[in-house]
């Protein structure tokens, strides 16, 4: 591609590539070139315009923010509060371990291991329900 750039580029190049063209052919090449500059030069005014109303919703904005007394920094300081998915679990068990530390659990998946190490030196789960 970049051969390409290089010679459809520089004038001399170019004229000893399209040298064994006839000139119909170099006619129609133009006529290629022609829409394809005409598409992209549409292409840049579409963008261009797009960029302008873009620009002009930014303003309107802007404008409606300076009429209702507010600050752009106004808009970043409002969060929206996280909406809780569900309800705590109520904590079913407590064990205090040798050290002092207590341990809570709900009863609802695995159990902790001391738990499960008091439970096999003979307690029930009935002594440490809450």
């Amino acid at each position: 591609m970049n051969d390409f750039l290089e010679i459809l580029t520089h004038g001399r190049r170019l004229q000893g590539a399209v040298k064994d063209l006839s000139t119909a052919e170099l006619e129609s090449v133009q006529e290629k070139l022609a829409n394809i500059i005409e598409k992209r030069k549409e292409k840049d005014l579409e963008e261009e315009q797009a960029k302008q109303e873009k620009l002009q919703k930014i303003a309107d904005i802007q404008k409606q923010l300076e009429e209702a007394g507010l600050d752009v920094s106004d808009l970043e300081s409002t969060t929206v509060e996280k909406k809780s998915t569900g309800k705590k679990r109520p904590v079913k068990y407590e064990l205090k371990d040798g050290e002092g530390k207590v341990h809570q659990w709900t009863g609802i998946g695995r159990m902790p291991r001391v738990y499960k190490d008091a439970l096999d030196s003979g307690k029930s789960l009935e002594d440490f329900a809450i």
